[in-house]
């Protein structure tokens, strides 16, 4: 099993040595890691993996290998997992949809919410109260309300405020092939070069110089030309960016290709206190985004990439976060950044005739100052040309 792990690491591109590979397995036999597969696939990531742009290309080969061999990890649920299967679907004529009323407050949905879960002591189908599936219930799946909680199930309307289940996503794979090699172009509008490091070019004008004063042959070398220019990526991943994933690949591709100094993040949505660099790692590696504002100076610049597309309580609200509770809003955390980073741009992979139909999207572009661009190529190019600007 172990030497087939190696084939198809290599095949996936991961370039896996014999010696890794040996040097994991003399780590196993000296009892380095206990027996979970938890802490085996910490040893065989951090065994193979040098470059954080193939994690997710480890992760899909390791699923792949040990698929049922190794135990999976124990999940609880608050909710019986009965009450989350929905068996029905409940169609709605948009004359329908609009008699349905809002609760039309986020603390009041989120104490109703509660009040219902203290209530409710069964299973409940197509109402429009209680926590079930297929009604118009503010709280279930499977049914439509204008704004409530998706407790499971799978996003129907795109109308949740918050989600009440664990979501995986995939990192980004920064050896993606590009469709075309227009988003490099655009990319190098932000060049600032630097001679700097130990690689070293031929100087073909100080060569001849020195050759023709000198009468033989006086080869003159310089050190490298690099980009100097520092760029922090925030890419949001998952949910309504699902559809929009060729593309950010595409982006991290030539980003990763074009940039020397690029650091890069994920989060969900909206920037909250914590950013992270491995998807399926999220819940539990994450970077504090205090740390990331302290570490990287403000010559950097930022980019954040999303389709902006949430609950405007997300942006707005302690606690709007579909995945967690943040003790501070969205709103808070994005000014933090951009005052930071006065060199700041939003790309929008949504196209921009339907911005105005979004309010979080409008919330967003306005915190932003404006400065939100659609992830065309000319929406690229416009933003290079408005980070290169002097602030």
């Amino acid at each position: 099993m172990f030497f087939g792990f190696l084939d198809e690491l290599r095949a996936a591109g991961i370039k896996a040595s014999l010696k890794e590979h040996l040097t994991m397995l003399e780590a196993m036999q000296s009892d380095v890691i206990g027996w979970s597969s938890e802490e085996f696939y910490y040893l065989a990531r951090a065994t193979y993996v040098k470059d954080e742009g193939l994690l997710d290309r480890f992760d899909r080969v390791f699923a792949k290998v040990f698929k049922g061999a190794l135990e999976p990890a124990p999940e609880g649920h608050d909710i019986p997992e009965e009450w989350l299967k929905a068996i029905a679907q409940k169609y709605l004529t948009p004359e329908e949809m609009a008699k349905i009323e809002s609760l039309g407050d986020w603390d009041k949905i989120m104490e109703t919410l509660k009040q219902r879960l203290d209530e409710q002591k069964g299973r409940h189908q197509g109402g429009s109260k209680w926590i079930g599936t297929g009604g118009t219930s503010p709280f279930g799946n499977a049914g439509y309300n204008p704004e409530g909680v998706r407790i499971g199930g799978e996003s129907t309307h795109k109308r949740a405020v918050k989600v009440w289940e664990k979501r995986e996503f995939r990192n980004l794979d920064n050896d993606i092939e590009l469709g075309t090699r227009n988003i490099k172009v655009a990319l190098r509008r932000l060049r600032r070069f630097a001679r700097e490091g130990a690689a070293e070019e031929l100087d073909l004008e100080g060569t001849i110089d020195g050759t023709a004063r000198r009468g033989f042959l006086d080869i003159h070398m310089r050190a490298e030309r690099r980009n100097a220019v520092k760029l922090l990526l925030f890419l949001d991943i998952g949910g309504s960016m699902d559809p929009h994933v060729k593309l950010c690949e595409e982006l991290f591709s030539a980003a990763t290709a074009e940039f020397k100094h690029l650091e890069f993040f994920y989060f969900h949505n909206c920037v909250y206190e914590g950013v992270w660099k491995d998807n399926s790692r999220r819940f539990k590696e994450r970077t504090p985004t205090w740390d990331v504002l302290h570490k990287f100076g403000h010559d950097y610049k930022l980019v954040l990439v999303g389709d902006a597309s949430m609950s405007p309580y997300e942006i707005s609200q302690p606690g709007g976060s579909v995945e967690h509770f943040n003790e501070e809003t969205g709103q808070v955390w994005l000014q933090r950044l951009t005052n930071v980073y006065s060199s700041a741009v939003w790309l929008n992979p949504t196209a921009e005739p339907y911005w105005m139909h979004s309010q979080s999207t409008r919330m967003i572009r306005d915190l932003m100052d404006n400065r939100m661009f659609p992830l065309t190529l000319s929406g690229l190019d416009d933003a290079m040309r408005n980070l290169s600007r002097k602030k």
